[in-house]
């Protein structure tokens, strides 16, 4: 896929100073978006910014913290005052609990986990619907792992957070499907070279698995389809 098929689109990317996220601004930005990006480290979003702008796109930062009171609310009037609309949702921010049996996590772990995977999905839902229903052709992609659908010893604290994470973008999916033209995708990134993965398998070599790019062609592809609300698909490593 080629040329500035977004031109005069706003895509705002959750989680996009580095990884998958950073990799999918980029990308949206080289097909023509305005890409608002959101994360708690703020050099990073600049680097990540000024790689598309030494591209040739555009982008602004908006640095928050998920997990921060009102964050999201102030995020949302930014974006309306600015723009008055949003075309392109990927959620993608995501914290990681260690790895540990479930008689033995951290709750408090556990508590930011839940805020920033479950209750700040939500909280992008609710403020940003409003602005997602004034775009002719709004799409929100939400960033799942295998292990929402399929747990794995040791993996419960981060497997229920995105289990539920993805119960909240089915039921969103469901509630505008008739009443609006916003159409709602889940994709699982599948093995993909991150620190995230880096931190849960330390041992395993880099090079093994796709690199971020891979995913974020694909869900730009996806942005540029006219798939199903309720889409699901999971990025396979490239032969």
């Amino acid at each position: 896929m080629s040329g500035k098929i977004f031109e005069g689109q706003v895509a705002l990317v959750t989680g996009s100073s580095r990884g998958i996220g950073a990799a999918t601004a980029l990308a949206l930005a080289a097909a023509g978006a305005h890409v608002v990006l959101t994360g708690r480290d703020t050099k990073a979003l600049e680097a990540v910014e000024e790689a598309i702008f030494q591209a040739g796109g555009s982008a602004t930062i908006a640095p928050v913290d998920l997990v921060e009171p009102d964050g999201i609310a102030r995020l949302a009037t930014a974006v309306s005052q600015r723009w008055g609309k949003l075309d392109i949702l990927v959620i993608n921010a995501a914290i990681l609990p260690e790895l540990t049996s479930v008689a033995d996590i951290d709750q408090k772990a556990f508590n930011k986990a839940l805020t920033t995977n479950v209750l700040a999905t939500q909280a992008l839902i609710a403020n940003f619907d409003p602005l997602l229903r004034k775009s002719d052709n709004a799409r929100v992609i939400g960033m799942t792992s295998t292990v929402a659908a399929k747990p794995r010893a040791y993996w419960g604290a981060y497997a229920a957070t995105k289990a539920a994470f993805e119960v909240l973008l089915d039921c969103y999916a469901q509630e505008t499907a008739n009443i609006s033209k916003v159409r709602v995708a889940i994709v699982n990134p599948g093995a993909t070279r991150t620190a995230m993965r880096a931190r849960a398998y330390p041992g395993e070599a880099p090079e093994s698995v796709k690199p971020p790019e891979v995913v974020a062609q694909r869900v730009v592809e996806l942005l540029g389809e006219r798939f199903s609300t309720g889409y699901r698909e999971t990025v396979n490593q490239p032969r």
